[in-house]
């Protein structure tokens, strides 16, 4: 299981919010790419970037602080928010960004979404944010009728590298990963999952893992994004590439 410690960047600086609420973000590092130096420095490979303001805009924001985590570090970096068509696509891509994560657009504009991932198949991840099971767009704020289990399926066959999966109710809270919720949507498509939201400790990175074996037709649960829980300490990034390995 490959593990993402999270960046999320709002007006250039590195925060945690809680449940989504950019109303309620704590900021954690004024230094975006320090904090990516870091992560690197721990031991970690991966990093999952979100432009929190490019979300809610529709556009990038946090231009500067992402281009200075490139800099910075080897690190393949993971990125969302904002992304919303083409040529947003292959600027990032350009610029060194491993994987951009489509959530909006996904729901929105699945024309091009789909033509993305065909384009750039491995290199584009569809960010499935739910709320009690309904997929939420525009950085979380708008709720929408579709079911998380029916984004999934949609992109099941387009060439996307990665499902995130994020239980938005649980995000920044230390509340425990929804293990059911996560491994429902890995066992229906043949997309590698990664996991969002609560991740409290050790525990949850063991039972993620544990999925695999949960049942005859369980698909392993490829990774987990890990936010306030490293942040604050209640994980390491010792113990927690531990036992994801």
């Amino acid at each position: 299981m490959i593990l993402y410690p999270a960046i999320d960047l709002k007006d250039g600086r590195c925060v945690r919010l809680r449940a989504g609420r950019m109303e309620d973000a704590t900021v954690y590092n004024p230094d975006p790419a320090a904090q990516a130096t870091s992560f690197l420095e721990a031991g970690f490979s991966w990093l999952h970037v979100v432009d929190l303001d490019g979300a809610f805009a529709g556009a990038a924001r946090n231009d500067a602080a992402i281009a200075a985590i490139l800099a910075a570090t080897s690190a393949r970096v993971q990125l969302g928010g904002g992304v919303r068509d083409l040529a947003s696509v292959e600027h990032w891509l350009a610029l060194g960004v491993t994987r951009l994560v489509l959530g909006t657009a996904a729901v929105r504009d699945p024309l091009f979404a789909k033509a993305a991932c065909a384009r750039f198949p491995g290199q584009i991840a569809i960010g499935v944010d739910a709320r009690e099971g309904k997929v939420a767009v525009a950085g979380w704020a708008e709720q929408t009728a579709l079911d998380a289990l029916d984004l999934a399926k949609l992109y099941a066959d387009a060439g996307a590298g990665a499902l995130i999966v994020t239980d938005i109710g649980r995000d920044g809270l230390k509340s425990g990963v929804n293990v059911t919720f996560t491994g429902t949507m890995a066992d229906a498509v043949g997309i590698p999952v990664i996991a969002s939201g609560g991740m409290r400790d050790v525990a949850d990175v063991l039972a993620l893992r544990a999925h695999a074996q949960s049942h005859a037709k369980a698909r392993p649960i490829a990774g987990a994004i890990l936010g306030r829980a490293l942040y604050d300490g209640d994980i390491t990034a010792q113990a927690a590439l531990a036992a994801a390995a």
